[in-house]
């Protein structure tokens, strides 16, 4: 079932993928994933969640996580786009995020879109049986801050199955050799969110929005993962990954 809720997520944001473009309102985009999620037999894990309002979490340049889609906010030509969604599926949830560009980029607006993304990729190496939670935050930190950005200390990775957060929560930063044992079988949610300037963020008035506190771009990058005997199981691998 987390497979196929894995399965449903990854459809999901590759089709919100597709609808990035100037000129779209991030509200469009919660539509697509919304009517995607729903055509395959799964429902939102985000719509209603603690009172949330979309069913993705939609996020502009200096937002870092849980932007509130609106039919008035309007993509333009260089904005990078953060869409993070979640599809609950038999009783089991899939939760994955990615950050896109909407036209052109500079760059190194580019370049820390793609630390990001390998962030994750560095931290997922030590997901496997025997090794600690903290030996991924301590990967994550550390490439990042290799390539002059920080990573967000107030939200964290986490574990997800029949709810959308479950223990063990999974920092992206940290000293290794800390914290729980990986077991086979245990899922997790990696998500690095990495900033072009300070770690620091604030909450906007909105009581959702997270926005970097110095007002410099931020990046996101998560994926579900499940911890095998042998290399971790991405559960939400898209093939435009």
């Amino acid at each position: 079932m987390m497979r196929e809720a894995g399965r449903i997520t990854a459809l999901a944001l590759s089709e919100a993928k597709k609808a990035v473009r100037p000129g779209v309102t991030t509200g469009e985009i919660d539509r697509v994933v919304r009517k995607t999620i729903e055509d395959a037999g799964a429902k939102p894990s985000f719509l209603g969640y603690r009172g949330f309002p979309g069913s993705a979490c939609i996020s502009l340049n200096s937002e870092v996580i849980h932007g509130i889609p609106s039919a008035k906010k309007r993509v333009e030509n260089g904005d990078i786009i953060k869409i993070d969604v979640g599809a609950f599926y038999k009783g089991y949830h899939g939760d994955s995020a990615a950050t896109f560009a909407a036209g052109e980029i500079s760059p190194e607006v580019k370049r820390l879109i793609d630390v990001t993304r390998q962030s994750f990729y560095e931290g997922i190496r030590y997901a496997r049986v025997g090794q600690r939670v903290s030996d991924v935050s301590h990967a994550v930190q550390a490439y990042v801050e290799e390539h002059g950005f920080s990573v967000v200390r107030d939200f964290l990775g986490h574990g997800v199955g029949m709810s959308l957060h479950e223990d063990p929560e999974v920092p992206n930063f940290g000293r290794p050799g800390r914290g729980p044992r990986f077991l086979p079988g245990m899922v997790i949610a990696v998500e690095p969110m990495v900033n072009q300037g300070s770690f620091g963020v604030r909450i906007l008035d909105n009581g959702w929005t997270v926005v970097t506190a110095d007002s410099k771009l931020s990046a996101h990058y998560e994926n579900t993962i499940l911890i095998t005997e042998g290399d971790p199981e991405i559960l939400t691998a898209r093939e435009d990954m």
